[in-house]
């Protein structure tokens, strides 16, 4: 009797160590993710916060500038679908570390440009990667968190790229204002070799991540639910940019503060943005709309009190982080909407969904710039993300579904 009892005990324990090393296995393979989107995050936002850096370090003005941050953007909006319907067949492994070496490439193109067309052209090449490597990383993360927590493992994925912005982005930008624009970009590269190497590393080698036809990724494309979801997405979140863009500007010209003020800023709206996606993953696998409607409807609250006392520093953080925050309360729930209406695609959702953002990226700083220039000065910026976000709003409350029957979200990519 005790020898079977002690031997009940030993197999408990064995068990009990196997469930235990998995999950460290699990947790391992989710912070190779999320660091890999880290650096992608750190690369496009500390653009913003060096925009001043490389405009001057190449002579031209800021409006000329802000050419890379939407050359960056453009090559998401492109580069994710067509990457992703490309790559429709390859595991999703080997996909992520073919992007995050593109990505490296890309940001040592950007440290070595010589003049502004070439930084251009870097900027786009370092933006490709971006929304298959967060498309693939969801559906690498569901593998590890369940197939019907799609919002918890997109947030998973996308905590990475909020952090960046609390530590990533004022980090780069510190360094850039020490040590010249060049050097942020060369350490970008090297964060990137490292996410490299923790890719291959800690995410398992598994034919449950193997890709699939792509004409399976096709027909969700044929789906008009996807395309509203998209424009709802690029006009919505277009204020999060149309503030960002223009932080040091704020921060230096609007409230007359010091250059070193402006990494502390960019924290403020990362750990906005850091909150926001974690209670928006909560709430997109819970509620149908909440995420989204509650985001927008704040946010607009939000922008107004930053349009009207945005020259107040008491003010100006606060609003920082509150644009942050409530936009980002809405993303998940975009996602999980995303996935909903096209169940068999769920790699190309995540890339149709960063495409939207990106599309949300050049829209905002565009808005925020047209204004900036037409002389109705830097707190203009937030009037022209409120009437963007008050679009996509408008926009998903006229399209919404009724009570519809909500599709099975645990159908699998790779089933």
């Amino acid at each position: 009797m005790l020898e079977k009892a002690y031997g009940a005990q030993c197999a408990a324990c064995e068990c009990h160590a196997h469930a235990a090393l998995a999950r460290w296995r699990h947790n391992l393979a989710l912070l190779a993710l999320a660091l890999g989107s880290f650096c992608i995050g750190t690369s496009e936002f500390a653009s913003m916060g060096i925009l001043q850096l490389f405009s001057a370090g190449l002579g031209v003005d800021l409006a000329t500038a802000t050419y890379a941050i939407a050359a960056y953007a453009v090559g998401v909006v492109i580069g994710g679908p067509a990457v992703t319907l490309a790559a429709a067949r390859l595991n999703r492994r080997s996909l992520l570390q073919a992007l995050m070496a593109l990505f490296v490439l890309g940001n040592v193109l950007s440290a070595v440009a010589p003049n502004m067309a070439a930084l251009v052209a870097a900027r786009f090449i370092s933006g490709i990667p971006q929304g298959a490597y967060f498309g693939a990383g969801a559906v690498v993360a569901s593998h590890f968190v369940g197939r019907d927590q799609g919002g918890k493992a997109f947030a998973l994925v996308m905590m990475g790229l909020t952090v960046a912005t609390i530590f990533g982005s004022p980090l780069a930008t510190f360094l850039g204002q020490q040590l010249g624009w060049r050097q942020t970009y060369l350490a970008v590269s090297g964060a990137g070799v490292l996410s490299w190497l923790a890719l291959w590393a800690w995410v398992p080698r598994t034919d449950e991540l193997r890709g699939g036809p792509v004409g399976q990724e096709l027909v969700a494309l044929r789906k008009r639910k996807v395309w509203t979801l998209m424009g709802v997405a690029a006009l919505g979140v277009a204020s999060i940019f149309a503030v960002y863009t223009f932080i040091g500007p704020l921060v230096v010209d609007a409230n007359r503060l010091d250059a070193s003020f402006v990494p502390i800023a960019l924290a403020v709206f990362g750990i906005g943005m850091t909150v926001g996606n974690l209670v928006g993953g909560r709430l997109a696998d819970r509620f149908e709309s909440l995420g989204l409607v509650l985001g927008f409807g704040l946010a607009l609250a939000v922008l107004a009190v930053l349009a009207w006392r945005g020259d107040s520093v008491w003010v100006l953080m606060p609003a920082l982080f509150g644009v942050g925050a409530t936009i980002m309360l809405a993303i998940p729930t975009i996602q999980v909407q995303l996935t909903r209406a096209a169940p068999e695609a769920p790699t190309l959702m995540g890339a149709m969904n960063l495409a939207a953002l990106n599309t949300a990226n050049a829209l905002g700083a565009w808005a925020g710039g047209v204004l900036v220039s037409a002389g109705h000065g830097l707190l203009s910026c937030a009037l022209a993300g409120f009437a963007l976000t008050l679009a996509g709003l408008v926009v998903y409350w006229v399209t919404r579904p009724g009570a519809s029957p909500r599709p099975d979200t645990r159908q699998a990519e790779f089933a």
